[in-house]
């Protein structure tokens, strides 16, 4: 089992309800039963989503009398766009090194054609 923050959270996200969880709560706090509805899913399933998402630190649950609210908890979130951001940056740079080329190869081919 993972044991980084970042392993942890993107095991946590692996999953596409836990992710379908995740927006639900972005939009605001749910109950399990509110997060259960559009899955048509039974509540100890959902609770066991729950579980890894409060274990990667996604979501916690506080208490409103017998009501336990599920709310987002972005920090991770915040490592992950982090950690991509490094690759976008690359593959940004890349596609910029690749643009040249063409455009170059477009040059190349213009000034070729009108030699004729």
């Amino acid at each position: 089992m993972p044991t980084d923050q970042l392993s942890v959270t993107f095991a946590a996200l692996a999953d596409p309800t836990r992710r379908a969880i995740l927006a639900r709560v972005a939009e605001g706090e749910a109950t399990v039963m509110q997060l259960a509805e559009p899955f048509h899913l039974k509540l100890p399933t959902v609770s066991k989503h729950l579980k890894v998402l409060r274990q990667a630190g996604l979501v916690t649950q506080g208490r409103q009398a017998q009501w336990r609210p599920c709310r987002l908890e972005a920090a991770p979130l915040k490592d992950v766009s982090d950690w991509l951001e490094r690759y976008r940056e690359r593959w940004e740079e890349r596609i910029g090194q690749l643009d040249d080329y063409l455009q170059e190869l477009k040059t190349r081919e213009e000034k070729h054609d009108s030699e004729k």
